[in-house]
């Protein structure tokens, strides 16, 4: 039987060598905010300056929504002027009905 081989456009390579993981532009950051709650304990918070971010908050926060619900960790935000509030969100907290791994 003939297999006909054309050309291809593109460089090819072997499945082996092709990268399995994303990094996002917000990994860094977000990966530094998990490390620090993992830290941190559930009774108190830690501010970020929103000047540190390298995006704006909205994206930020977005970026640690889906880690933390991918990790199914229970974390809330806030923020003001200057600063982005991270805390770890304990069980008894959340009376809002809200699902235990959402950012409020």
């Amino acid at each position: 039987m003939k297999t006909n081989r054309t050309a291809t456009h593109f460089k090819t390579m072997e499945l082996a060598d092709v990268p399995r993981s994303r990094n996002g532009k917000h990994k860094v950051i977000v990966t530094a905010i998990l490390r620090d709650l993992d830290i941190l304990g559930e009774t108190a918070a830690f501010r970020v300056p929103l000047a540190d971010l390298g995006d704006t908050k909205e994206n930020v926060r977005s970026a640690l929504n889906r880690a933390t619900r991918k990790a199914g960790r229970n974390v809330a935000t806030a923020t003001d002027e200057n600063f982005l509030y991270v805390w770890n969100v304990m069980e008894s907290e959340k009376s809002d009905g809200t699902p235990p791994n959402r950012l409020k």
